[in-house]
């Protein structure tokens, strides 16, 4: 468990700008001794079925190229997907340190529930409280080396394990991916609202599914319907990072386990975004 503000002169003014007070008072926990990280990126969504995990490793990807050392958090428990578009296969290794990470082609050290299970296909069928206890032991428990960034796949929605993730780990800042839907004006500003009550700031806003490009004249069809993510992004005062297309490339790359050799242009506005 995190350790509790041992500075008795410190005023109620002082503690209420405390980062281990903020939340409802809950501190954060304890980094293990053999980790070293410098940002924590978490990635959100309001819903399901947005790339919400596409976006996560493109972001990964986009540092890593750049020269930083990264890893990714899976903490879509239920719902793992991470290794598989890295091609990563076998358990996780442990001793009495801890957990070790599974690297990427790309160096991107990866943490899964999957790579915990007898196989990929093993269903999780844990209740919340366990879930979210996992995801703590993905902070507490793997050796994750040094970083400068930690990206988290969050599951969707506002449940257990994203209020977990909000209340245990140190956050720096959100993305918020979302798709060009009828109903992501309120999808979108549920997200936002969630980060804005436990005061992490958001960087930016990914939509995806924006459009497919036609093969024969290159021009872009709308098959999720016009977007209005601009008038979101500026309502909210959030930079709109990135508008992602369907790509057919990139959903090959990812289902084969080759997703370490994707370059997302799309969304490379998220370089200037990113805590440093």
């Amino acid at each position: 468990m995190a350790k509790e503000c041992s500075n008795t002169s410190c005023t109620k003014e002082d503690c209420s700008n405390c980062k281990s007070k903020q939340d409802g008072g809950i501190p954060k926990e304890e980094l293990n001794d053999f980790s070293k990280i410098g940002k924590v990126i978490g990635v959100v969504s309001g819903k399901g079925g947005v790339g919400k995990s596409f976006v996560t490793a493109s972001l990964a990807n986009m540092m890593a190229k750049r020269g930083f050392r990264v890893g990714i958090l899976d903490a879509d428990i239920t719902g793992p997907s991470i290794p598989k578009m890295y091609g990563i296969k076998g358990t996780a290794v442990a001793d009495d340190n801890g957990i070790y990470p599974m690297l990427a082609a790309n160096d991107i050290k990866v943490m899964s529930v999957n790579l915990l299970l007898p196989t990929e296909e093993t269903p999780v069928i844990w209740r919340g409280p366990v879930i979210a206890n996992m995801v703590k032991q993905f902070w507490t428990d793997v050796i994750w080396g040094e970083l400068d960034y930690l990206f988290v796949d969050m599951p969707p929605g506002t449940g257990d394990v994203p209020l977990t993730v909000f209340q245990s780990l140190p956050i720096d800042g959100v993305v918020i991916v979302t798709s060009p839907q009828d109903l992501v004006q309120m999808i979108v500003k549920k997200a936002y609202n969630m980060a804005e009550m436990m005061h992490v700031p958001v960087l930016g806003i990914v939509e995806n599914y924006s459009y497919v490009k036609c093969p024969d004249c290159g021009s872009e069809l709308k098959i999720f319907g016009e977007s209005h993510i601009e008038e979101i992004a500026k309502d909210l005062n959030v930079e709109l990072i990135g508008k992602m297309p369907i790509d057919m490339e990139y959903a090959k790359m990812a289902d084969h386990g080759t997703f370490h050799e994707i370059d997302n242009q799309y969304i490379s506005k998220a370089i200037d975004v990113m805590p440093r």
